[in-house]
């Protein structure tokens, strides 16, 4: 990630592709048009400026984790030690079933997404494999019983 980010400036017609391209990032460049009222040659214009600058980082599938036989989901907010998140962070990113993990501020200091197909499954990794990484004080897991995303979509 880049230290230093400098937003640009996106005016209704950005959102407006912005939010189409998250419901469907599949849309051809004449449906992003028709639904975004402008031309398409003013469509691939701007979808290319977003791309340049950053704001589109690629197009991706959405999956629904628990129909893909991932129905158990977790938050576990690690406490670390001081000076450990460069190496902890290179642990976490070999772990099968972490979704994705942040660095935080506050009481903890990592906040990790696990998705794991039962609990049992989660259970070890959080003790077994979690727990045994170099450079953890502690943690605490919170079970996911429901959860919404792409919401910002709505007011961007």
């Amino acid at each position: 990630m880049d230290d230093a980010v400098t937003p640009i400036q996106l005016d209704d017609v950005d959102r407006r592709l912005i939010k189409e391209l998250v419901k469907d990032g599949r849309l051809s460049m004449l449906a992003l048009a028709q639904r975004a009222h402008v031309s398409r040659t003013h469509v691939y214009a701007r979808v290319e400026r977003l791309e340049k600058a950053g704001v589109i980082e690629g197009f991706t599938a959405r999956i629904n984790m628990e129909r893909a036989g991932f129905a158990t989901s977790a938050l576990i907010a690690l406490t670390i030690l001081q000076d450990s998140w460069r190496g902890l962070s290179e642990q976490l990113k070999t772990l099968r079933y972490v979704e994705r993990f942040t660095l935080i501020g506050g009481d903890f200091d990592v906040l990790v997404v696990v998705r794991a197909p039962d609990n049992h499954t989660l259970r070890n990794v959080v003790l077994d494999r979690i727990h045994s990484l170099a450079g953890i004080r502690s943690s605490r897991t919170w079970l996911i019983f429901e959860e919404w995303s792409d919401l910002c979509w709505e007011w961007l």
